[in-house]
């Protein structure tokens, strides 16, 4: 890709996601994953999309021959490999033919660029070593190749041996590499020292310039700014981080600092608003939890809990954000806790709606009394919106329950189940249901289903996809007090709901009954939303 100069302003974003990404511990992307990726990839708008090594294996083989059905619309996809082996040419290498055969537009190539790597890795000549670089880079540019070399080891190199560093760029230079690409292999460098290099290099070499940055010092993401900042204008990297030991620069931070931040162009404006959707997505292809507490797009990036930033963000947002989390398709989350003020309860009901009375003081006063008792509403917002909503003398319970009951049965040799007896008031019926489950809280929520469903069709929309129990004073063994917190789903959304006891099935039920609750109240409400919306139109 030429940079013309009217984009100077211009950083091209080069997603490794599919090869570095995949050699992070615990990740194995199937095909039908890597092919999923590149069209998140293509459609949020990355320049260069490297697909893997074609040569390595006949997945990533295979991959390049399917990826070519595919309509990118701004993606170039990207083989990778390495410079031919010593004492061959490029026309007699393998794995340069199998780059050829995996027919992409571009070929990304690695090479080496520092001497200790050339002399005790490759254990050839410094001299061989070049002719490998020119050799191979000429050869695919014979066959219309866009090539990016990728110089490895490049800081490292340099540090030991600037001269000849400098030597294999400028041999990749010469042979007609479209990008130069340094490496900070090994997560050694720190931002000052990578600026300086990369304007050393810079003032050498008339090819553009790439950082590719390892994050072993948790320092990628700031030594590709930095990168930048001296001249760079390609930078590699994956999605959320991922790569070989600590990881790779992060893009889904990357994007957003330097478009929103530092006014470069990585992306089409629209696509940052997709960008939580994108790391999430992703997360859960790698079959990894989404990470809460990453910069932009964690559920925790722009999550208040003291009162006092609750209080400004409610009168200025930009007192504590450093930018609009709608920006980057994330979303504000007011915290309450102990620690909350009046301010954290009002903004939450204002999410919830903003015409519903309630006294503040009363309910946060409850809310730091049940803390006190071992409640956590942290992680249970749904509890304190269901405590938000019931404070309203309006509002209708949906139901009511009067009574359960549960057997553990235990047979030996086949196994444990559960047997749960409901019984719940919705109006003036009541109604009263059995049900078996795999154990105690299954059984629990079977039942209650069982027993709403007549009324409340919609129930069936819902379900639960966590459960978590502490153990709050462990020395009073099984007299402890028991803290459950359930998260619930549907399509759309999900709530957390909590209950505390020195009985863990009471517990789970308080916190079943709430999650239940909460999502009917909430059905109730948008069900008058929009009766009023239909009333006025």
């Amino acid at each position: 890709m030429k940079l013309s100069n009217t984009q100077h302003n211009q950083v091209v974003l080069y997603d490794t996601t599919l090869r570095d990404g995949a050699q992070r511990k615990g990740i194995s992307f199937s095909l039908e994953d890597k092919l999923k990726i590149t069209k998140l990839l293509d459609d949020f708008g990355v320049s260069y999309i490297e697909g893997g090594w074609p040569g390595s294996n006949p997945k990533d083989f295979e991959y390049f021959q399917r990826v070519k059905s595919m309509r990118l619309k701004h993606a170039r996809v990207v083989a990778f490999g390495s410079t031919r082996k010593a004492g061959v040419t490029a026309a007699e290498d393998q794995n340069t033919a199998r780059l050829l055969e995996a027919g992409t537009d571009c070929v990304a190539l690695v090479g080496k660029s520092s001497s200790k790597h050339v002399l005790k890795v490759l254990r050839t000549t410094l001299e061989e070593n070049l002719e490998m670089i020119k050799d191979s880079i000429s050869y695919l540019k014979s066959h219309g190749k866009e090539v990016i070399f990728d110089a490895e080891h490049y800081f490292d190199g340099f540090e030991e041996d600037q001269e000849y560093s400098l030597k294999a760029l400028l041999a990749a230079q010469e042979a007609g590499a479209d990008w130069l690409v340094l490496c900070d292999t090994n997560g050694r460098h720190i931002p000052s020292r990578i600026r300086e290099i990369v304007a050393q290099t810079n003032a050498v070499v008339s090819v553009p310039l790439g950082i590719h940055a390892h994050n072993d010092g948790e320092l990628a993401v700031a030594n590709s700014i930095a990168a930048v900042e001296a001249g760079a204008k390609q930078i590699q990297g994956t999605i959320n981080g991922y790569g070989e030991r600590c990881g790779n620069a992060n893009l889904i931070s990357l994007a957003p600092t330097l478009q929103l931040k530092m006014g470069y162009q990585c992306v089409p404006q629209k696509s940052l608003v997709r960008l939580t959707e994108l790391s999430r997505t992703v997360s859960e292809i790698a079959n990894l939890s989404p990470d809460p507490y990453a910069p932009y797009v964690g559920s925790a990036a722009f999550a208040h809990k003291a009162g006092l930033h609750a209080a400004a963000v409610e009168k200025f947002a930009a007192s504590y954000e450093h930018m609009q989390p709608e920006l980057v398709g994330n979303t504000r989350e007011i915290l309450i806790s102990e620690l909350s003020g009046r301010g954290n309860v009002r903004l939450l009901a204002s999410q919830i709606s903003g015409k519903m009375p309630f006294a503040e003081q009363e309910v946060l006063d409850r809310i730091k009394e049940l803390e006190q008792k071992g409640y956590k509403f942290e992680d249970a917002q749904g509890s304190v919106e269901l405590m938000i909503r019931r404070d309203d003398p309006q509002y209708v319970t949906p139901f009511e329950l009067i009574e359960i009951m549960v057997v553990v049965n235990d047979r030996i040799g086949q196994g444990s189940s559960a047997e749960a007896v409901v019984k719940v008031k919705v109006g003036d019926t009541v109604h009263h249901t059995v049900s078996v489950g795999r154990g105690p809280v299954h059984a629990l929520d079977n039942a209650f289903r069982k027993a709403l469903a007549p009324v409340y069709p919609q129930i069936e929309n819902v379900r639960l996809v966590d459960y978590k129990v502490r153990i709050l004073d462990p020395d009073q063994a099984t007299e402890a007090t028991t803290r459950v917190v359930i998260e619930a789903a549907n399509d759309e959304e999900r709530w957390s709901t909590v209950g505390v006891s020195d009985n863990i099935i009471e517990a789970s039920c308080q916190a079943l009954v709430d999650s239940l609750e909460l999502y009917l109240a909430r059905c109730s409400s948008s069900v008058q939303v929009q009766e009023t919306q239909e009333v006025v139109a």
